[in-house]
């Protein structure tokens, strides 16, 4: 019998000494593990580049194309980063719109203030087309990643019923950090 209770006083040591053990590792070592605040640090930046000729009252203009749509690439840039996460989102938006199959006239939104339904339908013709109600094409995409670099580019294609308006685009970078840019509001006269 006393070789059975040396076998158990020898367990009950292994199991103390074990659980002794870890009970140090988690007081003593364990809190020089435990996850730091996080730090990257991000640059705000944020430009955007029409890449058209401004006149002296900060408008820009852009000479529409002899096809029904013309394309031009607004360019721009926005704080550099390493990590494909932290890419920034760049999102767009435009007062104008057009319809699938109108070649006729385009929407304008207003941003009335008591209205935020403010879209009033522009054409010079009087004949309105009504059947391809819910087809609105922006006249901007409206969202783009940076690259790592933070060069950043977008599609602007207004039509050519929209010759001689003025088109208000805005842009909004959002950075991986949560921080949102001051709003980029560029004017573009249509010729």
């Amino acid at each position: 019998m006393r070789k059975n209770n040396y076998i158990g006083l020898v367990i009950r040591l292994i199991i103390i000494a074990t659980l002794s053990i870890g009970i140090a590792f988690i007081l003593f070592c364990l809190p020089g593990c435990t996850k730091s605040e996080f730090q990257y640090n991000l640059g705000h930046d944020f430009e955007l580049d029409v890449r058209l000729p401004m006149d002296s009252n900060g408008y820009y203009h852009l000479q529409l194309g002899q096809d029904w749509q013309t394309l031009h690439r607004i360019s721009g840039s926005v704080s550099p980063v390493e990590d494909d996460w932290a890419l920034t989102k760049v999102y767009y938006t435009s007062s104008h719109y057009w319809l699938i199959d109108d070649t006729l006239g385009y929407i304008v939104h207003q941003n009335w203030t008591l209205n935020d339904n403010g879209y009033m339908y522009t054409t010079n013709d009087t004949s309105y087309v009504t059947w391809f109600e819910g087809f609105e094409v922006p006249t901007i995409n409206e969202t783009c990643y940076s690259t790592n670099d933070g060069e950043i580019n977008i599609m602007f294609a207004p039509v050519q019923s929209m010759l001689g308006d003025t088109i208000t685009v805005t842009g909004e970078a959002h950075f991986a950090d949560s921080y949102i840019s001051n709003l980029e509001i560029i004017q573009i006269i249509l010729e």
